[in-house]
């Protein structure tokens, strides 16, 4: 049987309709001072990466920042999906353990931050090998990258810079690699966060520039005369129950004894708990802590292993004082946070935030998430959950990190 006309033009505009592109379900905040941030849940990166191209060239971005679960994306996908869509965006990223979006915390998502080549200069490079990496071979990268950016700025006026890293949250090389690297800054201030791999422990992914690699870390360097500040904030105060560490496996980050007694049972003891039922949560909800230059600092706990000893998210050794920390209230303490931000700044335009993953598994035991998360979206924090947090020279735990922009200069 031979279609008619009309039957040919309704089966080819059904094919153009099905051929047609389906529109990506992501969403797009702009800022003031010239930052966009688009996020989706949907796994579709080629469909991502033509948004943010197309972002990237209604905004003039020459540099964009990725965060994104490994449970949506892949972290290969994703930079052929740049590379085919985007190649001349240079990019930086990691993947997570949960995002912060424009809409609160969330998990599973996909995340892209955009700056703008006008208000903001961008280097970047990524250092491959921690594990076998020698502290001046990162310090010399560094040094090396801080030359790049100057020659790029030189002659600018009312430009500051602050450096941005990436680590993997597997490597056990955080606080030397966070030292390293800020030995070569000098008085550029540091922040950022360890890459997750929502809590599964087992391989993080670091992408830059095309390349994506593990036990590796990334680091830019931004210059801008928008206004921000560096600050950080947690939710402890230390107690008087000591853990003093008294046999440990420093390499991988393993207490078997604290106070000469099984790690996880004495442990339990001190913070009233019935050591079998040990969790995540329980490690969250009850920290420890160190005293490290008259400021104490979080040492999480990661996991319990069958043997009752304990792996943790820093660096641990013999003779290591702990301290049993009594938590505060989150929302009150952050919230306090934001406000000296803003004070300091005269009024916040984003905030571009690194938040410990166990801060958010206590918030969710504590039944503060939707409070944290209403917080972090009325404040415009945008950023990811991590496995440590880097602040100037330390790499810390159960903290949040960040990087607030202001509004003084957004509109000029």
């Amino acid at each position: 049987m031979t279609a008619t006309p009309a039957r040919c033009d309704v089966h080819n505009n059904e094919r153009r309709r099905r051929c047609r592109r389906k529109p990506l379900a992501s969403s797009r905040t702009r800022y003031a001072c010239g930052l966009s941030a688009l996020t989706t849940d949907e796994p579709d990166t080629e469909a991502f990466a033509r948004a943010v191209a197309a972002e990237a060239d209604a905004i003039g971005a020459g540099f964009a920042l990725f965060f994104f679960s490994q449970s949506l994306v892949d972290a290969g996908a994703l930079s052929r999906a740049l590379k085919t869509h985007a190649p001349s965006l240079r990019h930086a990223g990691c993947s997570t353990a949960g995002e912060i979006t424009p809409q609160g915390l969330e998990e599973g998502h996909l995340l892209a931050m955009l700056l703008p080549s006008a208000s903001f200069t961008v280097v970047s490079t990524m250092i491959d090998g921690l594990s076998s990496s020698g502290m001046d071979r990162i310090t010399g990268e560094v040094e090396a990258l801080k030359r790049l950016l100057r020659g790029q700025v030189d002659g600018q006026r009312g430009k500051c810079t602050f450096a941005l890293c990436f680590i993997d949250g597997l490597s056990y090389a955080e606080e030397a690699v966070t030292s390293a690297i800020h030995w070569g800054l000098d008085d550029i201030p540091l922040i950022g966060g360890s890459a997750g791999d929502d809590l599964k422990f087992e391989t993080t992914r670091l992408i830059s520039n095309g390349r994506v690699s593990s036990d590796s870390a990334v680091v830019v360097l931004v210059a801008t005369e928008v206004p921000f500040h560096v600050f950080k904030t947690d939710n402890f105060v230390p107690t008087d129950e000591k853990l003093v560490v008294t046999a440990s496996d420093p390499d991988h980050r393993i207490v078997h004894e604290f106070n000469a007694v099984n790690a996880a049972e004495e442990y339990a003891a001190s913070v009233g708990i019935e050591h079998r039922t040990l969790t995540p949560l329980s490690f969250a909800s009850h920290p420890v802590v160190v005293k490290v230059g008259g400021e104490y600092y979080c040492r999480s706990i990661q996991r319990m292993h069958a043997d009752g000893s304990l792996s943790f998210f820093c660096a641990i050794d013999d003779g290591v004082v702990l301290s049993i920390a009594q938590p505060k209230s989150m929302v009150e303490s952050t919230r306090a946070a934001f406000q000296d931000v803003e004070d300091r700044l005269g009024g916040i335009d984003m905030i571009l935030g690194f938040d410990c993953v166990l801060r958010r598994l206590d918030a969710r035991n504590r039944q503060v998430f939707r409070d944290i998360s209403e917080l972090y979206r009325t404040n415009r924090v945008v950023g990811f959950g991590t496995y440590g947090e880097q602040y100037r020279s330390m790499h810390l735990n159960q903290t949040f990190t960040g990087i607030a922009f202001g509004e003084r200069q957004a509109a000029e």
